[in-house]
């Protein structure tokens, strides 16, 4: 089995937290798969959350790196995302697919749909599959309910784009995806 990831494994820069994060596995109390796709977000980011500077609604994106960053987005879905770098930097990485591994029922249960490559192809999918709520904000992605296991990347091949759903700093390409997964949000 692979190796858990650690804290210090999510010191790095956004975009190279976000390329090494494909293929990874992330369980929610044993529910999930692999990460397919994710995008990047830094302070300095016009896109980012923590653009602004700390808030209550984004004070766990500015770390410790490790740890999970949950908000609502449109007022209906739960979005994952892990906090890295240094602490008070406020850069993370969004969950946006995973192919379905571990829990596949219980995911097709919460999502009310059979269609395994639609239940987890999407930031809010991702947090209704794997039940994923504002009390998972803060907590530590090497700790209960959270499993990230390391990705063997010798076999991941990575495609970079735009980031989808966004209105500022559009042309930059920190959207990551294993190349060719039929479990991506959008293809590349």
């Amino acid at each position: 089995m692979n190796r858990l990831l650690r804290p210090g494994d999510f010191e790095g820069n956004s975009e190279e937290i976000a390329r090494m994060l494909i293929g990874t596995t992330l369980l929610v109390d044993g529910v999930g798969g692999r990460i397919v796709e994710t995008e990047a977000y830094d302070r300095l980011d016009p896109a980012s959350h923590s653009f602004s500077g700390p808030t209550p609604r984004n004070e766990a994106m500015f770390g410790p790196p490790g740890r999970a960053y949950v908000y609502r987005s449109y007022g209906i879905h739960w979005c994952l995302n892990f906090v890295c770098r240094e602490k008070g930097h406020g850069a993370g990485v969004l969950i946006r697919a995973i192919e379905p591994t571990h829990g596949i029922d219980l995911m097709r249960a919460r999502r009310g749909l059979d269609d395994v490559r639609q239940l987890c192809s999407g930031p809010g999918k991702v947090g209704q599959a794997l039940a994923v709520t504002r009390e998972f904000n803060g907590l530590r992605l090497d700790q209960s309910p959270f499993k990230v296991l390391a990705a063997d990347h010798h076999q991941v091949k990575v495609a970079s784009g735009p980031r989808i759903g966004i209105t500022k700093a559009m042309d930059v390409h920190w959207r990551f995806g294993e190349a060719g997964s039929k479990f991506l949000s959008r293809k590349f």
